[in-house]
Protein backbone atom coordinates (compact mmCIF):
# COMPACT_ATOMS: atom_id res chain seq x y z
CA UNK A 1 0.00 0.00 0.00
CA UNK A 2 1.42 3.42 -1.04
CA UNK A 3 1.17 6.42 1.22
CA UNK A 4 -0.48 9.52 -0.22
CA UNK A 5 1.48 12.80 -0.03
CA UNK A 6 0.38 14.97 2.82
CA UNK A 7 -1.13 12.16 4.75
CA UNK A 8 -0.03 11.49 8.25
CA UNK A 9 1.38 8.15 7.22
CA UNK A 10 3.53 9.48 4.40
CA UNK A 11 6.60 9.93 6.51
CA UNK A 12 6.27 6.61 8.27
CA UNK A 13 7.38 3.47 6.45
CA UNK A 14 5.34 0.36 6.65
CA UNK A 15 6.42 -1.77 9.60
CA UNK A 16 5.44 -5.30 10.38
CA UNK A 17 3.03 -5.60 13.20
CA UNK A 18 4.39 -7.76 15.98
CA UNK A 19 1.87 -10.16 17.40
CA UNK A 20 1.53 -10.35 21.13
CA UNK A 21 3.05 -13.53 22.49
CA UNK A 22 0.52 -16.12 23.47
CA UNK A 23 -0.01 -16.05 27.17
CA UNK A 24 1.57 -19.06 28.80
CA UNK A 25 0.06 -21.01 31.62
CA UNK A 26 0.22 -19.09 34.86
CA UNK A 27 1.87 -20.86 37.77
CA UNK A 28 -0.59 -22.27 40.19
CA UNK A 29 -0.76 -20.07 43.23
CA UNK A 30 -1.18 -21.97 46.41
CA UNK A 31 -2.87 -20.54 49.46
CA UNK A 32 -0.68 -18.02 51.16
CA UNK A 33 -0.57 -16.89 54.71
CA UNK A 34 -1.35 -13.26 55.57
CA UNK A 35 2.37 -12.49 55.39
CA UNK A 36 2.62 -13.89 51.85
CA UNK A 37 4.34 -17.09 52.92
CA UNK A 38 3.43 -20.69 52.43
CA UNK A 39 1.08 -22.19 55.01
CA UNK A 40 2.76 -23.29 58.19
CA UNK A 41 3.21 -26.98 58.72
CA UNK A 42 2.14 -26.52 62.32
CA UNK A 43 -1.44 -25.18 62.39
CA UNK A 44 -0.71 -23.32 65.63
CA UNK A 45 2.51 -21.68 64.38
CA UNK A 46 2.45 -18.24 62.80
CA UNK A 47 4.97 -19.07 60.06
CA UNK A 48 6.43 -22.07 58.33
CA UNK A 49 8.12 -23.64 61.35
CA UNK A 50 7.14 -26.02 64.08
CA UNK A 51 7.34 -25.53 67.82
CA UNK A 52 8.89 -28.60 69.43
CA UNK A 53 10.21 -27.18 72.72
CA UNK A 54 8.37 -26.14 75.85
CA UNK A 55 10.36 -23.52 77.80
CA UNK A 56 10.72 -24.26 81.49
CA UNK A 57 9.68 -27.89 81.08
CA UNK A 58 12.19 -29.11 83.68
CA UNK A 59 10.82 -26.73 86.29
CA UNK A 60 7.28 -27.80 85.42
CA UNK A 61 8.29 -31.45 85.75
CA UNK A 62 9.75 -30.87 89.21
CA UNK A 63 6.71 -28.90 90.36
CA UNK A 64 4.19 -31.44 89.10
CA UNK A 65 6.10 -34.41 90.51
CA UNK A 66 6.24 -32.58 93.83
CA UNK A 67 2.49 -31.97 93.65
CA UNK A 68 1.90 -35.66 92.90
CA UNK A 69 4.04 -36.62 95.88
CA UNK A 70 2.06 -34.23 98.09
CA UNK A 71 -1.24 -35.74 96.92
CA UNK A 72 0.03 -39.28 97.55
CA UNK A 73 1.27 -38.34 101.00
CA UNK A 74 -1.97 -36.61 102.01
CA UNK A 75 -4.04 -39.54 100.74
CA UNK A 76 -1.92 -42.01 102.67
CA UNK A 77 -2.17 -39.89 105.81
CA UNK A 78 -5.95 -39.75 105.52
CA UNK A 79 -6.36 -43.48 104.89
CA UNK A 80 -3.98 -44.67 107.60
CA UNK A 81 -5.08 -42.20 110.26
CA UNK A 82 -6.42 -43.58 113.51
CA UNK A 83 -9.77 -41.93 112.89
CA UNK A 84 -10.24 -43.66 109.55
CA UNK A 85 -11.24 -47.11 110.76
CA UNK A 86 -13.86 -48.65 108.53
CA UNK A 87 -14.22 -45.39 106.57
CA UNK A 88 -10.89 -45.94 104.78
CA UNK A 89 -12.75 -46.96 101.63
CA UNK A 90 -14.80 -43.77 101.65
CA UNK A 91 -11.71 -41.63 102.24
CA UNK A 92 -9.89 -43.41 99.41
CA UNK A 93 -12.76 -42.63 97.04
CA UNK A 94 -12.75 -38.99 98.10
CA UNK A 95 -8.96 -38.71 97.59
CA UNK A 96 -8.86 -40.55 94.25
CA UNK A 97 -9.65 -37.51 92.01
CA UNK A 98 -6.77 -35.50 93.47
CA UNK A 99 -4.28 -38.31 92.89
CA UNK A 100 -5.48 -38.95 89.33
CA UNK A 101 -5.35 -35.27 88.33
CA UNK A 102 -1.86 -34.93 89.79
CA UNK A 103 -0.63 -38.07 88.00
CA UNK A 104 -2.10 -36.87 84.69
CA UNK A 105 -0.32 -33.51 84.90
CA UNK A 106 2.94 -35.04 86.16
CA UNK A 107 3.06 -37.50 83.26
CA UNK A 108 2.53 -34.67 80.78
CA UNK A 109 5.13 -32.37 82.35
CA UNK A 110 7.88 -35.00 82.59
CA UNK A 111 7.15 -36.04 78.99
CA UNK A 112 7.60 -32.43 77.85
CA UNK A 113 10.95 -32.25 79.64
CA UNK A 114 12.19 -35.44 77.96
CA UNK A 115 10.99 -34.44 74.49
CA UNK A 116 12.80 -31.12 74.93
CA UNK A 117 16.03 -33.12 75.12
CA UNK A 118 15.14 -34.84 71.85
CA UNK A 119 14.49 -31.50 70.18
CA UNK A 120 17.87 -30.16 71.28
CA UNK A 121 19.53 -33.17 69.64
CA UNK A 122 17.61 -32.59 66.42
CA UNK A 123 15.35 -35.63 66.87
CA UNK A 124 12.01 -33.86 66.66
CA UNK A 125 10.03 -36.16 64.36
CA UNK A 126 6.38 -36.35 65.38
CA UNK A 127 6.21 -40.14 65.65
CA UNK A 128 9.39 -40.43 67.70
CA UNK A 129 8.26 -37.60 69.94
CA UNK A 130 4.90 -39.24 70.61
CA UNK A 131 6.44 -42.64 71.36
CA UNK A 132 9.04 -41.19 73.73
CA UNK A 133 6.45 -39.03 75.50
CA UNK A 134 4.14 -42.01 75.99
CA UNK A 135 7.02 -44.11 77.28
CA UNK A 136 7.97 -41.35 79.70
CA UNK A 137 4.41 -41.23 81.00
CA UNK A 138 4.59 -45.00 81.46
CA UNK A 139 7.72 -44.66 83.60
CA UNK A 140 6.11 -41.94 85.72
CA UNK A 141 3.01 -44.09 86.16
CA UNK A 142 5.01 -47.16 87.15
CA UNK A 143 6.99 -45.11 89.67
CA UNK A 144 3.78 -43.74 91.20
CA UNK A 145 2.23 -47.23 91.34
CA UNK A 146 5.31 -48.66 93.05
CA UNK A 147 5.31 -45.88 95.64
CA UNK A 148 1.61 -46.44 96.35
CA UNK A 149 2.00 -50.19 96.74
CA UNK A 150 5.03 -49.83 99.01
CA UNK A 151 3.62 -47.14 101.29
CA UNK A 152 -0.12 -47.91 101.39
CA UNK A 153 -1.85 -50.96 102.80
CA UNK A 154 -1.70 -53.91 100.43
CA UNK A 155 -5.38 -54.39 99.57
CA UNK A 156 -7.80 -54.03 96.68
CA UNK A 157 -8.29 -50.31 97.33
CA UNK A 158 -4.57 -49.65 97.07
CA UNK A 159 -4.33 -51.60 93.83
CA UNK A 160 -7.14 -49.56 92.29
CA UNK A 161 -5.47 -46.27 93.21
CA UNK A 162 -2.09 -47.47 91.93
CA UNK A 163 -3.43 -48.79 88.64
CA UNK A 164 -5.58 -45.75 87.92
CA UNK A 165 -2.73 -43.35 88.74
CA UNK A 166 -0.42 -45.26 86.39
CA UNK A 167 -2.99 -45.09 83.60
CA UNK A 168 -3.43 -41.34 84.15
CA UNK A 169 0.31 -40.71 83.89
CA UNK A 170 0.55 -42.71 80.65
CA UNK A 171 -2.34 -40.78 79.11
CA UNK A 172 -0.78 -37.50 80.24
CA UNK A 173 2.48 -38.38 78.52
CA UNK A 174 0.66 -39.32 75.32
CA UNK A 175 -1.27 -36.05 75.33
CA UNK A 176 1.94 -34.06 75.79
CA UNK A 177 3.61 -35.82 72.87
CA UNK A 178 0.70 -35.45 70.47
CA UNK A 179 0.57 -31.68 70.06
CA UNK A 180 2.46 -28.41 70.03
CA UNK A 181 5.07 -28.48 72.80
CA UNK A 182 4.73 -24.83 73.74
CA UNK A 183 0.96 -25.06 73.99
CA UNK A 184 1.42 -28.24 76.01
CA UNK A 185 3.64 -26.37 78.44
CA UNK A 186 0.98 -23.68 78.80
CA UNK A 187 -1.71 -26.30 79.45
CA UNK A 188 0.41 -28.03 82.11
CA UNK A 189 1.20 -24.71 83.80
CA UNK A 190 -2.43 -23.62 83.83
CA UNK A 191 -3.70 -27.01 85.01
CA UNK A 192 -1.23 -27.12 87.87
CA UNK A 193 -2.30 -23.61 88.84
CA UNK A 194 -5.96 -24.69 88.82
CA UNK A 195 -5.25 -27.71 91.03
CA UNK A 196 -3.36 -25.58 93.54
CA UNK A 197 -6.10 -22.95 93.45
CA UNK A 198 -8.83 -25.51 94.16
CA UNK A 199 -6.98 -26.74 97.24
CA UNK A 200 -6.36 -23.19 98.45
CA UNK A 201 -9.99 -22.23 97.77
CA UNK A 202 -11.18 -24.83 100.28
CA UNK A 203 -10.20 -22.41 103.06
CA UNK A 204 -12.71 -19.88 101.74
CA UNK A 205 -15.64 -22.28 101.49
CA UNK A 206 -17.08 -21.70 104.96
CA UNK A 207 -17.16 -17.87 104.68
CA UNK A 208 -18.71 -18.16 101.22
CA UNK A 209 -21.38 -20.54 102.50
CA UNK A 210 -22.39 -17.89 105.01
CA UNK A 211 -22.23 -15.21 102.32
CA UNK A 212 -24.57 -17.14 100.03
CA UNK A 213 -27.16 -17.62 102.76
CA UNK A 214 -26.53 -21.13 104.06
CA UNK A 215 -28.86 -21.72 106.99
CA UNK A 216 -30.38 -24.57 108.93
CA UNK A 217 -32.60 -25.83 106.12
CA UNK A 218 -31.51 -28.38 103.54
CA UNK A 219 -32.65 -26.16 100.68
CA UNK A 220 -30.50 -23.23 101.78
CA UNK A 221 -27.46 -25.49 102.13
CA UNK A 222 -27.94 -26.92 98.64
CA UNK A 223 -28.40 -23.46 97.11
CA UNK A 224 -25.33 -22.09 98.87
CA UNK A 225 -23.29 -25.11 97.78
CA UNK A 226 -24.22 -24.51 94.14
CA UNK A 227 -23.16 -20.87 94.28
CA UNK A 228 -19.91 -21.73 96.04
CA UNK A 229 -19.15 -24.34 93.40
CA UNK A 230 -19.91 -21.91 90.57
CA UNK A 231 -17.73 -19.24 92.14
CA UNK A 232 -14.87 -21.70 92.48
CA UNK A 233 -15.23 -22.85 88.87
CA UNK A 234 -15.40 -19.30 87.53
CA UNK A 235 -12.29 -18.22 89.40
CA UNK A 236 -10.49 -21.42 88.42
CA UNK A 237 -11.28 -20.70 84.76
CA UNK A 238 -9.88 -17.19 85.10
CA UNK A 239 -6.73 -18.59 86.69
CA UNK A 240 -6.38 -21.13 83.88
CA UNK A 241 -6.79 -18.57 81.11
CA UNK A 242 -4.42 -16.03 82.64
CA UNK A 243 -1.73 -18.60 83.38
CA UNK A 244 -1.95 -20.05 79.87
CA UNK A 245 -1.70 -16.59 78.31
CA UNK A 246 1.15 -15.62 80.63
CA UNK A 247 3.15 -18.75 79.81
CA UNK A 248 2.75 -18.35 76.04
CA UNK A 249 3.63 -14.66 76.21
CA UNK A 250 6.74 -15.38 78.26
CA UNK A 251 7.71 -18.22 75.92
CA UNK A 252 7.30 -15.97 72.86
CA UNK A 253 9.49 -13.21 74.29
CA UNK A 254 12.08 -15.74 75.41
CA UNK A 255 12.17 -17.31 71.95
CA UNK A 256 12.53 -13.92 70.26
CA UNK A 257 15.55 -13.11 72.41
CA UNK A 258 17.28 -16.44 71.83
CA UNK A 259 16.11 -17.41 68.34
CA UNK A 260 14.64 -14.44 66.44
CA UNK A 261 13.40 -16.59 63.56
CA UNK A 262 11.54 -19.16 65.66
CA UNK A 263 7.84 -19.67 65.06
CA UNK A 264 5.27 -17.81 67.12
CA UNK A 265 1.91 -19.12 68.31
CA UNK A 266 -1.25 -17.90 66.60
CA UNK A 267 -4.59 -17.25 68.28
CA UNK A 268 -5.83 -20.89 68.02
CA UNK A 269 -2.88 -21.87 70.21
CA UNK A 270 -3.94 -19.41 72.90
CA UNK A 271 -7.51 -20.66 72.64
CA UNK A 272 -6.41 -24.28 73.06
CA UNK A 273 -4.04 -23.42 75.90
CA UNK A 274 -6.81 -21.68 77.82
CA UNK A 275 -9.26 -24.52 77.24
CA UNK A 276 -6.66 -27.22 77.94
CA UNK A 277 -7.01 -27.32 81.75
CA UNK A 278 -10.74 -27.89 81.44
CA UNK A 279 -10.13 -30.67 78.93
CA UNK A 280 -7.61 -32.32 81.27
CA UNK A 281 -10.04 -32.11 84.18
CA UNK A 282 -12.74 -33.78 82.08
CA UNK A 283 -10.23 -36.38 80.90
CA UNK A 284 -9.27 -37.06 84.52
CA UNK A 285 -12.95 -37.58 85.34
CA UNK A 286 -13.20 -40.18 82.57
CA UNK A 287 -10.15 -41.98 83.95
CA UNK A 288 -11.63 -41.89 87.45
CA UNK A 289 -14.95 -43.34 86.33
CA UNK A 290 -13.36 -46.06 84.21
CA UNK A 291 -10.28 -47.05 86.21
CA UNK A 292 -11.63 -46.31 89.68
CA UNK A 293 -15.16 -47.54 89.12
CA UNK A 294 -14.82 -50.47 91.52
CA UNK A 295 -13.63 -48.18 94.32
CA UNK A 296 -16.39 -45.64 93.69
CA UNK A 297 -19.04 -48.37 93.65
CA UNK A 298 -17.66 -49.83 96.86
CA UNK A 299 -17.76 -46.43 98.56
CA UNK A 300 -21.29 -45.73 97.31
CA UNK A 301 -22.49 -49.06 98.72
CA UNK A 302 -21.44 -48.18 102.27
CA UNK A 303 -24.54 -46.10 102.96
CA UNK A 304 -27.14 -43.96 101.27
CA UNK A 305 -25.31 -40.82 102.38
CA UNK A 306 -22.08 -42.04 100.77
CA UNK A 307 -23.94 -42.83 97.56
CA UNK A 308 -25.43 -39.34 97.42
CA UNK A 309 -22.05 -37.79 98.21
CA UNK A 310 -20.24 -39.69 95.46
CA UNK A 311 -22.90 -38.80 92.91
CA UNK A 312 -22.85 -35.14 93.92
CA UNK A 313 -19.07 -34.94 93.82
CA UNK A 314 -18.92 -36.55 90.39
CA UNK A 315 -21.46 -34.09 88.99
CA UNK A 316 -19.61 -31.19 90.59
CA UNK A 317 -16.30 -32.26 89.01
CA UNK A 318 -17.88 -32.42 85.56
CA UNK A 319 -19.47 -28.99 85.98
CA UNK A 320 -16.15 -27.61 87.19
CA UNK A 321 -14.33 -28.99 84.15
CA UNK A 322 -16.87 -27.48 81.76
CA UNK A 323 -16.68 -24.07 83.44
CA UNK A 324 -12.88 -24.10 83.40
CA UNK A 325 -12.94 -25.14 79.74
CA UNK A 326 -15.09 -22.24 78.53
CA UNK A 327 -13.93 -19.52 80.93
CA UNK A 328 -10.27 -20.42 80.47
CA UNK A 329 -10.52 -20.41 76.67
CA UNK A 330 -12.37 -17.08 76.62
CA UNK A 331 -9.97 -15.48 79.09
CA UNK A 332 -6.85 -16.52 77.18
CA UNK A 333 -8.32 -15.43 73.85
CA UNK A 334 -9.42 -12.02 75.14
CA UNK A 335 -6.04 -11.47 76.79
CA UNK A 336 -4.29 -12.34 73.53
CA UNK A 337 -6.58 -10.06 71.53
CA UNK A 338 -5.73 -7.09 73.73
CA UNK A 339 -2.07 -7.44 72.77
CA UNK A 340 -2.72 -7.11 69.03
CA UNK A 341 -1.96 -3.82 67.25
CA UNK A 342 -4.16 -2.45 64.45
CA UNK A 343 -3.12 -3.86 61.09
CA UNK A 344 -1.35 -1.70 58.56
CA UNK A 345 -4.29 -2.01 56.19
CA UNK A 346 -6.70 -0.64 58.72
CA UNK A 347 -4.39 2.27 59.44
CA UNK A 348 -4.14 3.09 55.72
CA UNK A 349 -7.90 2.97 55.33
CA UNK A 350 -8.37 5.28 58.27
CA UNK A 351 -5.77 7.74 56.95
CA UNK A 352 -6.95 7.48 53.32
CA UNK A 353 -9.77 10.09 53.30
CA UNK A 354 -7.60 12.65 55.09
CA UNK A 355 -4.70 12.18 52.67
CA UNK A 356 -7.08 12.35 49.70
CA UNK A 357 -8.48 15.67 50.91
CA UNK A 358 -5.04 17.31 51.13
CA UNK A 359 -4.39 17.57 47.32
CA UNK A 360 -7.86 19.05 46.79
CA UNK A 361 -7.19 21.71 49.40
CA UNK A 362 -3.89 22.61 47.71
CA UNK A 363 -5.62 22.84 44.30
CA UNK A 364 -8.22 25.26 45.68
CA UNK A 365 -5.44 27.52 46.87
Amino acid sequence: MSNQPGSSMATEPDQPVEADPAPGPEPAAGPLSPAGQEPASDPLAADGGTVTRAPGAVVLALLTVGWLAAMLWSTRAAITSAQAGITAISLSAFALPGVISAALVAGAAVALAVTNLLARRGMDRATLRFVVATGTGLLVGLAAAVVINLTYFDNATTNVIAGTAAAAAIIGGAVAGAGNARVGGAVVTATLGVLVFVVAFSRARDPLFDLFGAGDTQESLVTAAKWVSRTESLLAGLVAGLLAFGYLTWARRRAQRRTPGESAIRWPGYLLAGAGPGLLLLLAEIIIRVGGRSLLDLASALSEADSVAQTSLGTSRIDNGIWVFFVGALTALVAFGRTLDPSAGDEDEEAGPEEAAQPEAKADR
